[in-house]
Protein backbone atom coordinates (compact mmCIF):
# COMPACT_ATOMS: atom_id res chain seq x y z
CA UNK A 1 0.00 0.00 0.00
CA UNK A 2 1.38 3.08 -1.17
CA UNK A 3 1.75 5.84 1.22
CA UNK A 4 -1.17 8.16 -0.10
CA UNK A 5 -3.41 5.06 -0.12
CA UNK A 6 -2.32 4.77 4.17
CA UNK A 7 -2.80 8.28 4.67
CA UNK A 8 -6.49 8.21 2.66
CA UNK A 9 -7.54 4.98 4.75
CA UNK A 10 -6.82 6.22 8.31
CA UNK A 11 -9.46 8.44 7.32
CA UNK A 12 -11.69 6.60 6.12
CA UNK A 13 -15.31 7.35 5.90
CA UNK A 14 -16.87 6.80 9.48
CA UNK A 15 -13.56 5.83 11.21
CA UNK A 16 -10.71 6.91 12.78
CA UNK A 17 -7.54 6.56 15.35
CA UNK A 18 -7.11 4.70 18.72
CA UNK A 19 -4.09 6.16 20.65
CA UNK A 20 -3.11 3.52 22.41
CA UNK A 21 0.71 5.15 22.85
CA UNK A 22 0.82 5.26 26.60
CA UNK A 23 4.37 4.18 27.50
CA UNK A 24 4.26 1.13 30.39
CA UNK A 25 5.71 3.39 32.93
CA UNK A 26 2.83 6.17 32.57
CA UNK A 27 0.67 3.02 32.68
CA UNK A 28 1.34 1.65 35.49
CA UNK A 29 1.56 5.11 36.96
CA UNK A 30 -2.31 5.21 35.57
CA UNK A 31 -3.66 2.19 37.73
CA UNK A 32 -1.60 3.20 40.81
CA UNK A 33 -3.60 6.69 40.60
CA UNK A 34 -7.31 4.85 39.73
CA UNK A 35 -6.56 2.12 42.49
CA UNK A 36 -6.25 -0.55 40.42
CA UNK A 37 -3.69 -3.48 41.69
CA UNK A 38 -1.03 -4.23 38.80
CA UNK A 39 1.14 -7.25 37.89
CA UNK A 40 4.10 -7.96 35.47
CA UNK A 41 1.45 -8.78 32.85
CA UNK A 42 -1.13 -5.69 32.90
CA UNK A 43 0.20 -3.54 29.91
CA UNK A 44 0.52 -6.38 27.96
CA UNK A 45 -3.38 -7.42 29.00
CA UNK A 46 -4.52 -4.20 28.43
CA UNK A 47 -2.57 -3.95 25.28
CA UNK A 48 -4.27 -7.34 23.61
CA UNK A 49 -8.19 -6.15 25.28
CA UNK A 50 -7.46 -2.99 23.12
CA UNK A 51 -6.00 -4.59 20.23
CA UNK A 52 -8.04 -7.68 19.76
CA UNK A 53 -11.44 -6.14 20.30
CA UNK A 54 -13.86 -7.39 18.38
CA UNK A 55 -15.22 -5.61 15.33
CA UNK A 56 -12.66 -2.63 15.94
CA UNK A 57 -11.87 -2.51 12.89
CA UNK A 58 -15.63 -1.74 11.57
CA UNK A 59 -14.94 2.41 13.26
CA UNK A 60 -10.99 1.86 13.55
CA UNK A 61 -8.08 2.49 10.84
CA UNK A 62 -5.31 2.45 12.78
CA UNK A 63 -3.77 2.21 15.86
CA UNK A 64 -1.04 4.37 17.47
CA UNK A 65 1.21 2.18 19.62
CA UNK A 66 4.47 2.47 21.75
CA UNK A 67 8.18 0.67 20.75
CA UNK A 68 7.30 -1.39 23.30
CA UNK A 69 3.74 -2.39 21.83
CA UNK A 70 4.94 -3.28 18.35
CA UNK A 71 7.51 -6.15 19.99
CA UNK A 72 4.79 -7.47 22.30
CA UNK A 73 3.15 -10.97 21.96
CA UNK A 74 0.15 -12.23 23.32
CA UNK A 75 -0.43 -14.78 26.30
CA UNK A 76 -0.54 -17.13 23.90
CA UNK A 77 2.99 -16.04 22.20
CA UNK A 78 1.46 -14.55 19.14
CA UNK A 79 2.51 -10.74 17.87
CA UNK A 80 0.04 -8.18 18.62
CA UNK A 81 1.06 -5.64 15.65
CA UNK A 82 0.61 -9.18 13.42
CA UNK A 83 -2.56 -9.22 14.48
CA UNK A 84 -3.50 -5.46 14.24
CA UNK A 85 -2.78 -6.22 10.94
CA UNK A 86 -4.62 -9.36 9.93
CA UNK A 87 -7.76 -7.58 11.38
CA UNK A 88 -7.35 -4.77 8.58
CA UNK A 89 -5.96 -1.68 11.14
CA UNK A 90 -2.97 -0.34 10.45
CA UNK A 91 -0.61 -0.11 13.08
CA UNK A 92 1.02 3.50 14.06
CA UNK A 93 4.35 4.20 16.08
CA UNK A 94 5.22 6.96 18.25
CA UNK A 95 8.83 7.44 18.30
CA UNK A 96 8.66 10.30 20.68
CA UNK A 97 10.68 9.78 23.67
CA UNK A 98 8.64 12.14 26.16
CA UNK A 99 9.10 16.35 27.02
CA UNK A 100 12.07 17.59 27.75
CA UNK A 101 12.98 21.31 29.15
CA UNK A 102 13.34 23.79 25.92
CA UNK A 103 17.00 25.18 26.48
CA UNK A 104 16.60 29.07 26.93
CA UNK A 105 12.85 29.30 27.59
CA UNK A 106 10.74 29.90 30.95
CA UNK A 107 9.45 26.35 31.48
CA UNK A 108 8.49 25.71 27.84
CA UNK A 109 8.88 22.16 26.00
CA UNK A 110 9.97 20.40 22.93
CA UNK A 111 9.42 16.95 22.04
CA UNK A 112 12.71 14.72 22.46
CA UNK A 113 13.95 11.47 20.60
CA UNK A 114 15.50 12.32 17.27
CA UNK A 115 18.57 10.45 18.10
CA UNK A 116 18.80 7.61 15.85
CA UNK A 117 15.33 8.57 14.48
CA UNK A 118 15.70 7.75 10.68
CA UNK A 119 17.59 3.66 11.55
CA UNK A 120 14.68 3.42 14.18
CA UNK A 121 11.60 4.38 11.46
CA UNK A 122 13.33 2.03 8.56
CA UNK A 123 13.27 -0.88 11.49
CA UNK A 124 9.49 0.23 12.23
CA UNK A 125 8.49 0.18 8.57
CA UNK A 126 10.16 -3.25 8.37
CA UNK A 127 7.43 -4.51 11.27
CA UNK A 128 4.50 -3.31 9.29
CA UNK A 129 4.23 0.14 10.82
CA UNK A 130 2.23 2.52 8.34
CA UNK A 131 2.04 5.47 10.07
CA UNK A 132 4.28 7.89 12.66
CA UNK A 133 2.32 10.99 15.26
CA UNK A 134 4.65 12.80 17.03
CA UNK A 135 3.37 15.51 19.50
CA UNK A 136 3.74 19.26 20.66
CA UNK A 137 2.22 20.28 23.45
CA UNK A 138 2.22 24.59 23.86
CA UNK A 139 0.65 25.92 26.91
CA UNK A 140 -1.70 28.78 26.85
CA UNK A 141 -0.37 31.24 29.56
CA UNK A 142 1.04 34.21 30.42
CA UNK A 143 3.34 34.87 27.84
CA UNK A 144 3.16 31.54 26.36
CA UNK A 145 3.40 29.67 24.13
CA UNK A 146 6.41 31.72 23.40
CA UNK A 147 7.42 32.77 19.70
CA UNK A 148 10.72 30.42 20.11
CA UNK A 149 8.98 27.37 21.60
CA UNK A 150 6.40 27.30 18.95
CA UNK A 151 9.00 27.62 16.37
CA UNK A 152 11.27 24.60 17.82
CA UNK A 153 8.55 22.72 18.03
CA UNK A 154 7.24 23.50 14.51
CA UNK A 155 10.92 22.38 13.39
CA UNK A 156 11.19 19.25 15.25
CA UNK A 157 7.59 17.89 14.01
CA UNK A 158 9.13 18.71 10.51
CA UNK A 159 12.39 16.88 10.63
CA UNK A 160 10.03 13.98 12.19
CA UNK A 161 7.96 14.19 9.06
CA UNK A 162 10.63 14.03 6.70
CA UNK A 163 12.36 11.34 8.44
CA UNK A 164 9.17 9.32 8.34
CA UNK A 165 8.37 10.22 4.40
CA UNK A 166 11.47 9.18 4.00
CA UNK A 167 11.06 5.85 5.29
CA UNK A 168 8.12 5.64 3.85
CA UNK A 169 5.91 5.74 6.78
CA UNK A 170 2.85 8.38 6.70
CA UNK A 171 3.59 11.20 9.20
CA UNK A 172 1.03 12.38 11.81
CA UNK A 173 1.80 15.82 12.82
CA UNK A 174 0.28 17.09 16.40
CA UNK A 175 0.74 20.54 17.24
CA UNK A 176 -1.47 20.42 20.47
CA UNK A 177 -2.74 24.09 22.15
CA UNK A 178 -3.17 22.40 25.61
CA UNK A 179 -6.75 22.59 26.97
CA UNK A 180 -5.52 23.54 30.53
CA UNK A 181 -5.59 26.84 31.95
CA UNK A 182 -8.37 29.90 32.49
CA UNK A 183 -8.16 31.09 28.61
CA UNK A 184 -10.96 32.36 26.62
CA UNK A 185 -12.01 30.60 23.62
CA UNK A 186 -11.00 33.54 21.69
CA UNK A 187 -6.91 32.99 22.90
CA UNK A 188 -7.11 29.96 22.11
CA UNK A 189 -8.36 30.77 18.77
CA UNK A 190 -5.57 33.29 18.11
CA UNK A 191 -2.88 30.89 19.32
CA UNK A 192 -4.00 28.04 17.65
CA UNK A 193 -4.40 29.95 14.16
CA UNK A 194 -0.37 30.99 15.28
CA UNK A 195 0.92 27.43 16.04
CA UNK A 196 -0.67 25.96 12.68
CA UNK A 197 0.73 28.38 10.63
CA UNK A 198 4.18 28.25 11.82
CA UNK A 199 3.88 24.11 11.71
CA UNK A 200 2.81 24.57 7.74
CA UNK A 201 5.72 26.84 6.79
CA UNK A 202 8.32 24.43 8.71
CA UNK A 203 6.90 21.23 7.03
CA UNK A 204 7.16 23.78 3.86
CA UNK A 205 10.83 24.56 4.38
CA UNK A 206 11.19 20.46 4.58
CA UNK A 207 9.55 19.53 2.11
CA UNK A 208 7.17 17.00 3.29
CA UNK A 209 4.63 16.15 0.85
CA UNK A 210 1.27 16.87 2.52
CA UNK A 211 -0.85 14.55 0.62
CA UNK A 212 1.11 11.95 2.72
CA UNK A 213 0.78 13.63 5.56
CA UNK A 214 -2.37 13.85 8.21
CA UNK A 215 -2.90 16.16 11.02
CA UNK A 216 -3.63 15.34 14.63
CA UNK A 217 -5.24 18.78 15.72
CA UNK A 218 -6.68 20.15 18.98
CA UNK A 219 -10.01 21.52 18.79
CA UNK A 220 -10.59 25.44 19.56
CA UNK A 221 -11.91 25.18 23.19
CA UNK A 222 -12.16 27.18 26.22
CA UNK A 223 -9.33 26.65 29.14
CA UNK A 224 -10.96 23.89 31.63
CA UNK A 225 -10.91 26.82 33.93
CA UNK A 226 -12.18 29.21 32.19
CA UNK A 227 -15.46 30.89 33.31
CA UNK A 228 -16.85 31.25 30.44
CA UNK A 229 -17.28 27.65 28.53
CA UNK A 230 -18.26 27.73 24.81
CA UNK A 231 -20.95 25.31 23.37
CA UNK A 232 -20.83 23.01 20.79
CA UNK A 233 -21.96 25.30 17.88
CA UNK A 234 -19.38 27.77 18.99
CA UNK A 235 -16.51 25.20 19.32
CA UNK A 236 -17.20 23.76 15.85
CA UNK A 237 -16.97 27.22 14.42
CA UNK A 238 -14.12 28.73 15.73
CA UNK A 239 -12.11 25.02 15.22
CA UNK A 240 -13.54 24.80 11.58
CA UNK A 241 -12.88 28.70 10.72
CA UNK A 242 -8.89 28.49 11.99
CA UNK A 243 -8.41 25.16 9.69
CA UNK A 244 -10.02 26.83 6.92
CA UNK A 245 -7.29 29.31 7.44
CA UNK A 246 -4.56 27.19 7.59
CA UNK A 247 -4.38 23.99 6.97
CA UNK A 248 -3.66 23.67 3.33
CA UNK A 249 -6.41 21.14 1.32
CA UNK A 250 -4.08 19.40 0.33
CA UNK A 251 -4.29 17.59 3.48
CA UNK A 252 -6.00 14.41 3.52
CA UNK A 253 -7.86 14.17 6.77
CA UNK A 254 -7.01 15.51 10.18
CA UNK A 255 -8.01 13.79 13.89
CA UNK A 256 -8.34 15.21 16.71
CA UNK A 257 -6.99 14.63 19.95
CA UNK A 258 -9.25 14.35 22.86
CA UNK A 259 -7.11 16.69 25.18
CA UNK A 260 -8.92 16.21 28.26
CA UNK A 261 -12.14 16.45 26.98
CA UNK A 262 -15.02 14.39 28.46
CA UNK A 263 -16.60 11.42 26.22
CA UNK A 264 -19.42 13.31 25.43
CA UNK A 265 -18.06 16.40 24.45
CA UNK A 266 -14.72 14.49 22.10
CA UNK A 267 -17.86 13.13 20.27
CA UNK A 268 -20.42 15.94 20.20
CA UNK A 269 -17.86 18.63 19.19
CA UNK A 270 -16.59 16.13 16.03
CA UNK A 271 -20.12 15.68 15.14
CA UNK A 272 -20.85 19.38 14.84
CA UNK A 273 -18.22 20.07 12.86
CA UNK A 274 -18.86 17.07 9.96
CA UNK A 275 -22.91 17.80 10.33
CA UNK A 276 -22.78 21.25 9.64
CA UNK A 277 -19.81 22.16 7.42
CA UNK A 278 -18.44 21.54 4.02
CA UNK A 279 -14.91 20.88 4.48
CA UNK A 280 -11.65 19.91 2.23
CA UNK A 281 -10.48 17.80 4.00
CA UNK A 282 -11.95 14.50 6.55
CA UNK A 283 -12.28 15.28 10.02
CA UNK A 284 -11.84 12.33 12.17
CA UNK A 285 -10.45 10.91 15.50
CA UNK A 286 -7.29 9.85 16.92
CA UNK A 287 -8.48 9.93 20.70
CA UNK A 288 -7.24 7.88 23.64
CA UNK A 289 -8.99 8.78 26.76
CA UNK A 290 -12.32 9.93 25.24
CA UNK A 291 -12.22 5.64 23.98
CA UNK A 292 -10.29 3.88 26.65
CA UNK A 293 -11.77 6.07 29.68
CA UNK A 294 -15.05 3.69 30.52
CA UNK A 295 -13.00 0.27 28.81
CA UNK A 296 -10.50 1.11 31.91
CA UNK A 297 -13.21 1.95 35.06
CA UNK A 298 -14.84 -1.62 33.38
CA UNK A 299 -11.55 -3.70 33.17
CA UNK A 300 -9.80 -2.89 36.51
CA UNK A 301 -7.12 -5.80 35.23
CA UNK A 302 -9.27 -8.48 35.78
CA UNK A 303 -9.47 -10.92 33.43
CA UNK A 304 -12.96 -11.38 33.77
CA UNK A 305 -14.34 -8.26 33.11
CA UNK A 306 -13.22 -7.82 29.70
CA UNK A 307 -15.78 -8.50 27.17
CA UNK A 308 -17.78 -5.71 28.89
CA UNK A 309 -14.46 -3.48 28.51
CA UNK A 310 -14.25 -4.94 25.20
CA UNK A 311 -18.10 -3.59 24.60
CA UNK A 312 -17.42 -0.34 26.05
CA UNK A 313 -14.78 0.47 23.27
CA UNK A 314 -16.34 -0.90 20.87
CA UNK A 315 -19.58 1.23 21.59
CA UNK A 316 -17.16 4.29 21.46
CA UNK A 317 -15.48 4.16 18.84
CA UNK A 318 -18.76 3.39 17.11
CA UNK A 319 -20.26 6.78 18.37
CA UNK A 320 -17.19 8.66 16.98
CA UNK A 321 -17.35 6.75 13.67
CA UNK A 322 -21.00 8.41 13.49
CA UNK A 323 -19.66 11.69 14.40
CA UNK A 324 -17.35 11.59 11.68
CA UNK A 325 -19.89 11.14 9.33
CA UNK A 326 -22.33 13.82 10.90
CA UNK A 327 -24.54 11.41 11.77
CA UNK A 328 -23.94 11.18 15.95
CA UNK A 329 -26.92 12.06 18.01
CA UNK A 330 -28.35 12.26 21.62
CA UNK A 331 -30.55 9.98 21.47
CA UNK A 332 -28.17 7.49 19.88
CA UNK A 333 -25.91 7.58 22.97
CA UNK A 334 -28.85 7.32 25.24
CA UNK A 335 -30.07 3.99 23.75
CA UNK A 336 -26.70 2.92 23.84
CA UNK A 337 -26.38 3.26 27.54
CA UNK A 338 -29.82 1.86 28.15
CA UNK A 339 -28.68 -1.10 26.16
Amino acid sequence: MSAIEIANQLVAAGKGIMAADRPSPAFYKLLEDEGISADGDSYRNWSELLFLTPGLNEHVSGIIMTDEQVRLADGAGRSLIEQVIARGMIPGISPFQGMVHLAGSAGETVGSGLDGLRERLAEYAGLGVGFSKWRAALQIGPGTPSYYAIEANAYVMAQVAALSQEAGIVPIVEPEVMLLGDHTIERCCAVTEWVLSRTFEALYVHRVDLERTLVKASMVLSGNECAEQADVETVAEQTVKVFRRRIPAAIPGIVFLSGGQSDYHATAHLNAMNANYELPWKLSFSYARALQREPMTIWRNRPENVPAAQAALYQRAKMNGLAALGLWTEELESEAVVS
